[in-house]
């Protein structure tokens, strides 16, 4: 598995904690440190079964800016989504979990994280 990680966010070290706690392996990536590719955060959403808007912090200071939350949220407009988040990746929602069977979570839930781990056996 695969951890898109922010160290200073609570919801991260809470997953990070509890796949420590079941001993299941994973990977860290500092996302912000190691932005995705367009064509990267374009699998994760297929993996996800979402959409950009779907997965994007609206309330952050670069959205705001944007003005993205009264961005349109149609097919034609994912592209513009995605190149927001990959040129200003704290929109991107954490942590995402990128589990080894192909799926993804958002692991935001600890509910999510256990699904994460019930996966992982």
């Amino acid at each position: 598995m695969e951890i898109w990680y922010n160290p200073s966010c609570s919801k991260c070290v809470g997953a990070r904690s509890t796949l420590d706690a079941a001993r299941v392996p994973y990977r860290l990536r500092a996302y912000l440190d190691a932005p995705p590719s367009a064509e990267e955060l374009t699998g994760v959403l297929r993996r996800l079964g979402a959409h950009a808007w779907d997965i994007c912090r609206t309330q952050e200071p670069a959205a705001v800016a944007q003005g993205m939350a009264d961005w349109p949220r149609d097919e034609a407009s994912e592209p513009r989504w995605i190149a927001a988040m990959v040129a200003a990746p704290e929109l991107i929602q954490r942590p995402i979990l990128l589990l080894d069977d192909g799926g993804a979570l958002v692991g935001r839930t600890p509910e999510a994280v256990d699904e994460a781990v019930d996966r992982s056996r």
